[in-house]
């Protein structure tokens, strides 16, 4: 019989399966589309992955090939996140597998250091390997209040601090109007590294943070949450309409050991690009100052 966390496990596997489309199997084992059929057959290995308390313990399986790996080219400043070994190439994570590696690596940190550490070591999203570093938080993880937006940009990825740039310094003389600053409040991204090109996440990228933002959300445990943007809006509280249509209401959020005060709002980038809408934006910081007050 299966124990109540693998059945939730599985639960929650079958509902990313739904959302991601897919309506029926075509096979019992997955198939790898783009591995030459004259190399040698792949062979398993368990890397280690962080367990309960900080110790290693055995993680998923992932292929490694026994090939020579290709040419490895860093562009950009900074030292290369990680090099394969000489002679063999680490097969990428399935996407489900990706997403319940990082829910079971979120849930094993105890505190936001911890937690950095375990992004760190992370390798299920791509994103990884072509940002130059983490974007994790800046701000007071004391705050009764949290900013989550979607992703890091170019100066984020530089300066390895989210909201830095134009979108951050707007943020900064936004809650300067309602007399905070960065040490009081806390400010993360759902996705901590940024997507080549500043695009948009895609789903798998998102589903694959998730995790890690949610156990960071946790370990903060702010009074009041707000929420940067249409898609962190959609990621954190689930609601897909538009943003014009959810700004400046009151929105629940469940850590699963208590409820947080959550608003979604403008993000400063939007609000670089559309300025008649800061008219609104002010109004919703207003009632997170009240909020903040009571």
């Amino acid at each position: 019989m299966m124990n109540p966390e693998s059945a939730k496990a599985a639960r929650e596997l079958l509902a990313f399966y739904v959302e991601a489309g897919v309506e029926s199997l075509v096979g019992e084992a997955p198939a790898d589309r783009f591995a030459d059929p004259a190399e040698p057959a792949a062979v398993s290995v368990t890397l280690p992955v962080v367990g309960k308390g900080g110790a290693e313990g055995a993680g998923p399986a992932v292929a490694m090939m026994a090939a020579a790996p290709p040419p490895f080219s860093h562009s950009g400043g900074g030292s290369p996140r990680s090099v394969p070994p000489t002679g063999r190439t680490i097969a990428p994570l399935s996407p489900e597998a990706a997403v319940m590696t990082a829910r079971e690596a979120a849930r094993n940190a105890r505190t936001l250091e911890e937690l950095r550490a375990i992004l760190d070591r992370f390798e299920g999203c791509a994103l990884k390997s072509m940002a130059k570093q983490l974007v994790f938080a800046d701000g007071n993880p004391q705050a009764r209040l949290m900013f989550v937006g979607e992703a890091p940009g170019r100066e984020e990825d530089l300066a390895g601090l989210p909201f830095v740039g134009p979108s951050g310094r707007l943020l900064d003389r936004m809650l300067h109007a309602i007399g905070l600053d960065r040490t009081q409040a806390y400010i993360a991204n759902i996705i901590p590294w940024r997507p080549p090109g500043n695009r948009d996440p895609s789903p798998q990228e998102t589903q694959t943070c998730l995790p890690f933002i949610q156990r960071q959300i946790e370990l903060v445990d702010p009074e009041v949450l707000v929420c940067l943007g249409r898609p962190s809006t959609a990621a954190l509280l689930g609601i897909n309409e538009g943003i014009k249509r959810t700004r400046g209401r009151w929105f629940s959020y469940q850590t699963g050991t208590r409820e947080i005060r959550a608003m979604p709002t403008f993000h400063p980038a939007f609000l670089l690009r559309s300025p008649l809408e800061k008219r609104s934006a002010w109004r919703d910081f207003l009632a997170i100052k009240r909020a903040l007050a009571n």
